[in-house]
């Protein structure tokens, strides 16, 4: 005789069986494992870019991430000490290039606030009739625990529109500093100004037939460089081609040949792919120039 109570463990079993049938038939994900699978999914039909997969896969990332995974620690901090006068500070910040500042009271573990390197300018200019000094200018800093997830601490940022945080143990002390910069990086790639250390050009020609490429090239300027045609409708830049015609995300040294060129990943993270080896075929004319 069948057992009907749903309490029972064959109606248990009956329950799951039924769920996994509906999750099949509905295609719903139901975790984030079969949502990246969905995601793949939706590449490889083309809906979405691949470029375009990669920064939602950052936000997945960034939503299990804590502030001690993405911190600078207090180690590469740069710092100002409250009691140094400005014409002590002003070099570091000059040659740092940064726009935000922790203040020190002596020791690092001593966070007077956050300078931020614009608020010296009405100074600059002689707006202000009283001294500078760095205790004139800093405003209050913002403290959050290591243990704090990035994905709220983002909100935050935006909501209360402070950019740097200061980062601390269970035990009170500094362990380094965090911004909203760091954060968007994960999600979109690294980000350059005009301020950042060794700027490169897109394209470099290394020697012969062997170039190195910037993964973030836009196909437009690529097709410019080397007289191809790849199509920009594929893919905005060149890493977005090479994605799709590994079907992977490629590891440093994989190659891949297009069209005669030989791609070669260089440089290259879990995400994101960084630099690029490309070889041209012999005789071939880059910008009106033979290579041979």
């Amino acid at each position: 005789m069948s057992d009907d109570n749903p309490h029972s463990s064959n109606g248990s079993s009956n329950k799951s069986l039924w769920t996994k049938v509906a999750q099949v038939f509905t295609g719903e994900p139901q975790n984030k494992d079969q949502l990246v699978e969905v995601l793949n999914d939706a590449e490889d039909r083309e809906l979405i870019r691949p470029e375009t997969k990669l920064m939602i896969e950052g936000v997945l990332e960034v939503s299990d991430m804590r502030v001690r995974d993405i911190m600078i620690p207090r180690s590469q901090m740069v710092t100002l000490d409250i009691n140094d006068p400005l014409e002590k500070s002003l070099p570091i910040i000059i040659e740092s290039g940064h726009s935000r500042f922790p203040v020190i009271n002596e020791d690092i573990d001593n966070i007077e606030g956050i300078l931020l390197a614009k608020d010296l300018l009405a100074y600059g200019f002689q707006q202000q009739d009283e001294e500078c000094t760095i205790s004139t200018v800093i405003r209050p800093s913002i403290l959050v625990p290591e243990s704090k997830k990035v994905e709220p601490l983002l909100k935050e940022f935006r909501s209360q529109r402070y950019h740097m945080a200061i980062v601390v143990d269970e035990y009170g002390g500094v362990s380094g500093v965090v911004t909203i910069e760091d954060i968007l990086e994960l999600i979109v790639g690294e980000i350059e100004d005009e301020t950042d250390d060794e700027i490169e050009e897109d394209i470099k020609h290394l020697a012969g037939q062997v170039f190195q490429v910037k993964a973030l090239t836009e196909i437009a300027d690529f097709n410019e460089y080397f007289n191809t045609d790849f199509n920009e409708e594929d893919a905005d830049t060149i890493s977005g081609i090479v994605l799709q015609q590994f079907g992977h995300m490629p590891k440093k040294g994989e190659t891949v040949t297009v069209h005669e060129f030989e791609f070669k990943i260089t440089a290259a993270d879990t995400r994101r792919i960084q630099t690029i080896q490309v070889t041209i075929p012999k005789d071939y004319e880059v910008n009106g120039k033979n290579t041979d």
